[in-house]
C-alpha cells in the first residue's frame, strides 16, 4: 500500500497524531488552569483594568 517506505510513513503519521493529541491536552488543561486562577483574583475583588472602561 505506501510501498517500501510504510513503516515508515505509519510512524510519522503516529508520531504527528501524538503530538497533535498532547498539544491539544496542553491547552485544554492550561486553558483551565487560567480560568481558575482568573475565577480566584475576581472572587477576591481584583478585576481586570479593561472592565471599567467604555469601548473605544
Amino acid at each position: 500500500m505506501f510501498g517500501p517506505h510504510g513503516e515508515f510513513i505509519i510512524a510519522c503519521y503516529g508520531v504527528s497524531a501524538l503530538v497533535l493529541a498532547m498539544l491539544t491536552a496542553w491547552i485544554v488543561i492550561d486553558g483551565r488552569a487560567v480560568r481558575r486562577q482568573l475565577d480566584t483574583l475576581e472572587s477576591r475583588g481584583v478585576r481586570r483594568r479593561s472592565a471599567g472602561r467604555e469601548p473605544s
